[in-house]
């Protein structure tokens, strides 16, 4: 997504991110969906081209500002759409394809600034670089804004048949609602008592303590090494064609096993935990392994991220809780965010030892741990809840498995009706019948 080619960690940017994500997902519930991303592209767009005419650090404050609210729930919508669309299954595997625009972004963001590097107008290349982005982000806007489904009952793409189908198996998949317009307390409530929310915030945080490497470090350290500014777009460059690469491995991993995933996330860490222990270890004069050390740290441990983002969801169900969710896990990515840039202290440089060992130490062996832990209790629950499911008698599985609804007749009479518990807006603390994807 375009959204992703002007994307830079400033702490302005990330407060808006912060503050935006209450109001922004309550609005992404309320609103119709399709139109609602639509909107957060072009306003994305839209406050990229009036960088150009900032003239003040204010009014950059300001639109930094902005940016972070417009680009704030992007990640859980499309989030929620996948979900919409695929079962858990799917679900997991597919979202290293999507990060992929993620990691191809640097690529062509390197690209259109090594060519405008060596351009000789008049008009600031930086500046150049945001009338490119911001404008593709518009012309992207309005095909979203025509294209992009609300839900898999309003898509267009496919027929009425395959509409029906796709619905049914993601209700069978999920056990809860596809879409759904209304905010419940009682699973906001739900979600801030379930330790598993805050275990998933948490991990989030962690994480994201190392992500200044990749968006804001790894260019000075190039630099540092010895390579020039064209030099450094290019490597940057390269890092984005790696990044691409372990997407895609991550992707078929999760689609030829599909279980264990807390095992999936501390496989990605370990090629971050090597490149750091290499940063600190290689001689400096060591430019071509320095090089190499550091685009396998700042470009594997994504999948970790990835795959944590899309089971913070899959393991929730509920509209409401799964919302919630994906905002306070956010919140954790966002103040990581704030907080990371502060552990590269400047008299350290270059080489940036505590930096390092503090992203090995918390990041990646930190992150895989809450990410066991995690596991241990979905498994835990789901053992709980396969025990009980056994001991029940056919007639008492029918009773569980059915619920019911109220609505009005042809004559605007309220009548009570049963359906499958699919149907229901439940939550997976209320469902017992919801399995955990571990």
């Amino acid at each position: 997504m375009t959204v992703f080619f002007s994307y830079f960690i400033f702490p302005n940017t990330l407060v808006g991110y912060i503050v935006a994500q209450w109001p922004g997902h309550y609005a992404m519930q309320k609103l119709p969906f399709g139109k609602f991303v639509a909107a957060l592209v072009f306003m994305w767009g839209v406050i990229l081209l009036l960088h150009c005419v900032a003239t003040t650090y204010a009014a950059l404050v300001v639109l930094r500002l902005a940016l972070g609210a417009a680009e704030s729930v992007v990640v859980p919508a499309m989030e929620v759409t996948i979900g919409m669309f695929f079962n858990r299954y799917e679900q997991s595997f597919l979202q290293p394809f999507l990060w992929l625009t993620s990691a191809a972004a640097p690529i062509c963001a390197a690209f259109i600034s090594y060519g405008l590097l060596w351009s000789h107008s008049t008009i600031l290349p930086w500046k150049l670089f945001m009338i490119i982005t911001g404008g593709v982000s518009i012309l992207l806007s309005v095909l979203v804004w025509f294209q992009y489904p609300s839900n898999p009952a309003e898509a267009t793409f496919l027929s009425l048949e395959e509409r029906i189908h796709t619905i049914k198996r993601v209700h069978e998949s999920s056990q809860s609602s596809i879409e759904q317009k209304q905010f419940k307390k009682s699973q906001f409530r739900e979600t801030l008592r379930d330790p598993i929310s805050w275990l998933f915030t948490l991990q989030s945080f962690t994480l994201m303590m190392s992500n200044n490497l990749t968006y804001g470090q790894q260019n000075l350290i190039t630099k540092a090494l010895g390579v020039d500014s064209l030099g450094s777009t290019l490597v940057a460059a390269a890092g984005g064609g790696f990044g691409v690469l372990v997407c895609l491995a991550g992707a078929y991993a999760l689609r030829w096993w599909p279980s264990n995933l807390a095992f999936h996330g501390l496989f990605w860490c370990i090629p971050a935990i090597a490149g750091g222990i290499g940063m600190v270890a290689i001689d400096w004069d060591q430019k071509l392994g320095m090089l190499a050390c550091l685009l396998l740290a700042g470009h594997t441990y994504g999948n970790t991220y990835i795959i944590a983002l899309g089971w913070t969801t899959s393991s929730a169900a509920g509209y409401t809780k799964k919302l919630t969710r994906n905002v306070m896990f956010m919140v954790g990515y966002s103040i990581a965010n704030i907080c990371s840039p502060q552990i590269w202290v400047p008299r350290d440089a270059p080489r940036y030892y505590g930096a390092w060992i503090s992203m090995i130490v918390v990041s990646w062996v930190g992150t895989p741990l809450i990410l066991l832990i995690i596991r241990f209790l979905l498994k835990r629950r789901n053992a709980q809840r396969k025990a009980w499911a056994e001991s029940l008698t056919s007639e008492e599985r029918k009773t569980h498995e059915l619920g019911v609804v109220e609505e009005l007749d042809e004559t605007g009479s309220m009548i009570r009706r049963e359906v499958e518990i699919a149907m229901l807006d439940l939550t997976d603390m209320e469902n017992p019948f919801f399995v955990y994807p571990i």
